[in-house]
Formats: C-alpha cells, structure tokens, sequence
C-alpha cells in the first residue's frame, strides 16, 4: 500500500524532458526561448513563389480522383 502511496505522489512531480540533466543541450546550441515570440516579429519573407491557381486545381483535381478510388475500393470490398 506505502509503496503504491509514493508511486503516485511521485508521478505528480514530473520535469519536463527537455529540463533533464542527460537531455542538456550541447555547448554550442542555441539557448531555448522561454515563453511566446514578441508580438512585432514576423516571419521571413518567402523564397519560393506560391502556387499558381492552376497548379493548385490540378493537385485538388488529383485528390479527389485518388479520394473517389479510395471510396470505390471501400463500398467493393464492404459489399462482399
């Protein structure tokens, strides 16, 4: 019982992964931010243009075709 006892007061001290002593970050790693990023910063602009309205219903027409296959296997394999 004692040992069942301690097991669960001990389960509800737990330290995160990152904070253990055999996890420590290498020397030269960047340190880890604690909390949010400021509200100003903003992410880099893209390299890489974005998709083209083109290339984008091509990809959609792609997904519904392989979606309908998907579908058509289904109801043939339910319906043996």
């Amino acid at each position: 019982m004692t040992l069942l006892a301690s097991a669960l007061v001990l389960s509800g001290c737990s330290t995160p992964i990152a904070d253990l002593p055999a996890t420590a970050n290498p020397a030269d790693a960047q340190a880890r931010a604690g909390g949010y990023l400021p509200v100003n910063e903003l992410p880099p602009e893209r390299d890489s243009a974005t998709m083209s309205p083109d290339e984008r219903a091509k990809i959609e027409k792609e997904l519904l075709a392989a979606r309908d296959r998907q579908a058509s296997t289904v109801a043939k394999d339910a319906g043996k």
